[in-house]
């Protein structure tokens, strides 16, 4: 199920600060991404897998397969081939009705932020999907899938599964690789050409074997090397991030605090008073 390329919702339009649709239909490129808002998203995979790290528990999220983002909540995501296609359900509007919809939220979420789809509400979603890409601009329609879905969720859904193999990676081999370019943005396709595996199978693998996503591991090499940048005292924060690989200072100054809980220039001022 692919989403044509006049109907296709890029990332820019996900991450606009434009009041969202009740539901979208999103293909994501083969990068990550991250960001917040103040309403509650729920994301269905639709075609290829998306990697998604929600407030530092991270994931595969395949077709048939889901992931609740409670609002405000930290999240990253992105594609894992050349893109991925995920529907997009947006709680925006608070109603009489929002308590008791959060309230299903809320208890779907409690036992994994992931969850998997049954075959019954998969049927529904294809041909919600498949009048979606013909009735883009519908925004009735996006409203009853929005409706439909939601109301019928918590009754179709059970604990998200992964598939932990036996094999293992050289983690070695990716440390080495990801020394050698964490200036650079490194994507999964990478990490896993680096050892010789498919996206897909190494994503698995890698989350199997450390208890963390490829996204979550280069983060924490990020944040690792760039204190050892500030201990050392010769850059000004700004370089720090830019060869820590982050895209600006304030982006590293986020992600810095997020993950240690004080922030870098705070950091900074333990080794260097003066």
């Amino acid at each position: 199920m692919a989403i044509s390329d006049q109907r296709e919702i890029t990332l820019s339009n996900l991450t606009s600060e434009q009041s969202p649709k009740p539901a979208e239909l999103v293909t994501l490129p083969n990068c990550m991404n991250s960001h917040n808002h103040d309403y509650t998203q729920v994301v269905i995979g639709l075609n290829g897998p998306t990697e998604f790290d929600v407030n530092g528990v991270g994931n595969l999220v395949k077709p048939g397969q889901g992931v609740v983002v409670s609002a405000t909540m930290d999240h990253a995501f992105g594609g894992v081939k050349d893109h991925s296609d995920i529907l997009v359900l947006n709680l925006p509007i608070l109603t009489d009705d929002s308590p008791i919809l959060l309230e299903r939220l809320s208890q779907l979420a409690k036992a994994d932020v992931y969850f998997q789809l049954d075959g019954q509400i998969r049927q529904l979603i294809k041909m919600l999907v498949v009048e979606m890409e013909e009735h883009p601009h519908d925004l009735l329609l996006s409203r009853a899938c929005n409706d439909t879905v939601l109301a019928l969720l918590q009754r179709h859904t059970s604990t998200f599964q992964t598939n932990n193999k036996d094999a293992r990676i050289d983690i070695d081999v990716v440390d080495r690789y990801i020394s050698h370019h964490l200036r650079r943005r490194i994507s999964v396709a990478q990490l896993a050409g680096s050892v010789f595996l498919g996206e897909s199978q190494f994503h698995t693998l890698f989350k199997a074997q450390t208890g963390v996503t490829p996204h979550q591991y280069v983060l924490n090499k990020r944040i690792d090397f760039s204190k050892e940048l500030i201990e050392k005292g010769k850059y000004p924060l700004n370089h720090v991030a830019d060869l820590a690989g982050f895209s600006g200072q304030s982006t590293f100054t986020h992600v810095f605090t997020r993950l240690n809980g004080f922030s870098p220039s705070q950091y900074k001022k333990r080794f260097h008073n003066n």
